[in-house]
């Protein structure tokens, strides 16, 4: 009698994986240095922004004032000039 045998043969391939490290390393802190100089600006800016409105308000009302002095003084010497009315 003649062995018979049967051989079977398995191959079994595994993926292999690659793994990537990224290491982050802290900022130099040039983003938080740009937004403080930004939030200057911006400070600043408006702070000159009040500032003109309130001077042009200031010379608006002394304007006023001063139309109002000369409107006064022209009633005055009118009546001067003529009592009667």
């Amino acid at each position: 009698m003649a062995e018979e045998r049967i051989v079977q043969e398995r191959l079994v391939e595994t993926p292999t994986t690659h793994t990537t490290v990224i290491e982050r390393s802290g900022g130099s802190g040039a983003g938080l240095i740009v937004g403080i100089a930004l939030l200057l600006a911006v400070l600043i800016g408006g702070y000159y922004l009040f500032a003109r409105n309130s001077s042009e308000t200031a010379k608006n009302n002394a304007i006023t004032s001063a139309a109002k002095s000369v409107g006064s003084a022209a009633d005055k010497a009118g009546d001067a000039i003529d009592p009667n009315k």
